[in-house]
């Protein structure tokens, strides 16, 4: 199976199923010398991992991550690191009733008519639990952005189902289980994710990420632009339907006027090109917004069909989080973080001796 590594000089290959012994992933292109540690990755998965609210999927998974190559006496030795994460908590009989027939919403049937077989247990490999090693890759990442740029990678909710949420404080985001940026309305969504457990049905949700510190200059033009890499990351995130960078869809109904942001000695005015310009950074705060479906396991009877293409009525039980996208914020941080370090080492590799006259505009631009 290809389409499994994300990433040019920093490349990412993830490998498991949901309910195999393991999953993980190999890490090849890390810089040498950073220090690292199982304890500088951890505190991510542990903001990830199933089973941290009565909101998600109630399967227990420690998710305790273990290296077990490229790093010798504390430090990253610019070899391939290797990590890894162990199930421990598959319940496979719980898919026994769909070996046979394919769920509406998910890659049952896809995969099936791809490869002519599929792992049933758990979704197999197009399962969410495959986030847990990105997540790993996107820690290590994030570290030597911040320790080597000053890079701030941060994310919270937007909207859970019809519930918009007003980003009022960041502080907030990791005092819930939604990561909401608002403590006040956390009751709320409880209410409403108590109401939608009860009724057997889904949300989706939006997430919002922003990576602040980026300096100007890291994309490829025409066709490895930042922006379409973030946009091809976010978009290999499960159940991600749409992604929007900065003003995104909402710059359909600006006037040219009002998007384009100008620009002034102290910086720019505004950021609706969400950091990003001609696929390039701009030095302003990098923005991406996505869209994650409802979560299509159900415990509402569905129409489908059989290996043999005859109706059948699927009715998913198990555990599943009535809206995956609870848990994407670590996610979609993690995602960003590894194309920011991958163009970060792009243009350290042909534009390293470039020096500007000029010093451009002020690192303090508006977000």
């Amino acid at each position: 199976m290809s389409g499994n590594t994300l990433g040019l000089l920093f490349a990412v290959t993830t490998f498991g199923e949901s309910h195999g012994p393991a999953i993980g992933c190999v890490i090849d292109g890390c810089p040498p010398g950073m220090e690292l540690s199982a304890a500088d990755i951890q505190p991510d998965l542990d903001r990830r991992r199933p089973g941290g609210s009565r909101h998600v999927t109630q399967r227990r998974e420690p998710d305790q991550v273990e290296i077990l190559s490229g790093v010798y006496e504390g430090r990253t030795t610019g070899t391939p690191i290797a990590l890894l994460i162990r199930n421990e908590d598959q319940r496979s009989k719980d898919y026994a009733s769909i070996a046979e027939t394919f769920r509406p919403g998910h890659a049952d049937y896809s995969y099936w008519r791809k490869y002519g077989l599929r792992d049933p247990r758990g979704g197999g490999r197009s399962s969410a639990r495959l986030t847990a090693p990105l997540v790993g890759a996107g820690a290590v990442a994030r570290k030597w952005l911040r320790e080597q740029h000053g890079i701030v990678v941060r994310g919270c909710m937007q909207q859970l189902g019809e519930i918009p949420i007003a980003l009022r404080d960041w502080a907030d985001v990791d005092g819930n289980p939604f990561f909401a940026p608002d403590r006040d309305i956390v009751p709320r969504l409880e209410d409403y994710m108590d109401e939608l457990r009860r009724s057997g049905d889904s949300c989706g949700a939006r997430i919002y990420v922003e990576a602040l510190g980026v300096p100007a200059g890291w994309g490829e033009p025409l066709y490895d632009r930042l922006d379409a890499d973030i946009a091809h990351a976010m978009m290999g995130l499960n159940a991600v339907k749409g992604v929007e960078i900065g003003a995104g869809f909402a710059s359909v109904t600006q006037r040219g006027s009002e998007h384009g942001d100008e620009m002034t000695p102290e910086g720019f005015a505004s950021n609706h090109a969400g950091g990003v310009l001609g696929g390039i950074s701009s030095g302003q705060p990098v923005t991406v917004s996505i869209a994650l479906k409802p979560t299509s396991s159900i415990r509402l009877p569905r129409r489908s069909v059989d290996r043999n293409t005859q109706p059948v009525t699927v009715q998913t039980l198990g555990r599943h989080d009535p809206c995956v996208g609870i848990r994407a914020t670590p996610i979609a941080e993690a995602l960003l973080a590894l194309v920011l370090i991958d163009h970060a080492l792009r243009h350290r590799a042909q534009c390293a001796d470039v020096r500007h006259a000029s010093p451009g505009l002020p690192a303090a631009a508006a977000g």
